[in-house]
């Protein structure tokens, strides 16, 4: 399918962080990453990121493209916060009543469980299990299981296998939340009403743009959403088939400069 010329259409372009900019298994991101942000900004395009990870828990990497190339719009803990050279645009928290129940439940079924601040992760506790799921995203987690008491929670992060997904849906406790498996130790709890499209939808009003003029890269299920709603949906070519299915557009996996080559196509940047 042939790529028509956006560049009329785009003022901001959204990347998804894991597997779509960076490959945590092997700390991974590639050298064309700086190279087409300084692009899109030198075209009066905006690069932005739209993640499930808190602010707090980049990776170091791509950490380093931000400051070096000045990105500064961000949705990140899947749209649960927005924020915009520095400014809180939107932040949706989990409540501390409900947060106590999720808590209990977790506790009677021997299930650890992180919370998700934007500045912070603190664990209920650090085992075997934790540090395989969480180590590879970040290490310097504090232990603090009433962290949720006085802190804002974007999300909760109970980890328990798949084969417990049927116990935990029939409890109750996750009324009013969403669920999107993140690996398979653990799951994303945060508000059901929340996605990155909704952070999106947040950022975009904020700068008094439309949806149609956004263009966004992903490449798993909590994509879905966000690939939908903006106008241009990219889904990854090494990314989830049904994402694959929904989107406008699928560009070359991520090891072999997908994106870059993708925009260069598209007409946002210049080879």
């Amino acid at each position: 399918m042939s790529i028509p010329n956006y560049r009329d259409q785009i003022k901001v372009v959204f990347f998804d962080i894991d597997d779509t900019l960076f490959m945590k298994q092997r700390d991974f991101l590639p050298a064309t990453v700086p190279v087409f942000m300084r692009k899109l900004k030198e075209n009066g395009i905006i690069p932005a990121i739209a993640t499930g990870r808190t602010r707090c828990a980049f990776p170091h990497k791509l950490n380093q493209v931000i400051e070096q190339e000045g990105i500064d719009l961000f949705v990140t803990m899947n749209g649960q916060m927005a924020s915009y050279r520095g400014q809180v645009i939107e932040k949706h928290v989990i409540p501390t009543e409900k947060i106590r129940r999720l808590v209990h439940f977790f506790e009677q079924h021997n299930m650890p469980y992180a919370f998700v601040a934007d500045h912070t992760v603190a664990v209920s506790e650090r085992n075997s299990v934790v540090q395989f799921a969480m180590d590879p995203i970040l290490k310097d987690y504090i232990v603090d299981k009433t962290f949720f008491e006085t802190n804002d929670i974007g999300q909760v992060l109970p980890f328990y296998r798949a084969e417990h997904d049927e116990l935990v849906q029939n409890s109750g406790v996750l009324d009013g939340l969403r669920v999107v498996r993140w690996h398979e130790d653990s799951v994303d709890l945060f508000d059901a009403e929340g996605s990155k499209a909704r952070g999106i939808q947040a950022v975009v009003k904020h700068l008094g743009l439309q949806m149609d003029n956004v263009m966004a890269f992903g490449d798993q299920l909590n994509d879905l959403e966000m690939l939908s709603t903006v106008g241009v949906g990219v889904a990854m070519g090494n990314g989830n088939e049904k994402l694959k299915a929904i989107a406008d557009h699928v560009a070359e996996p991520l090891d072999q400069d997908g994106i870059y080559r993708f925009l260069i196509k598209a007409g946002l940047i210049n080879e």
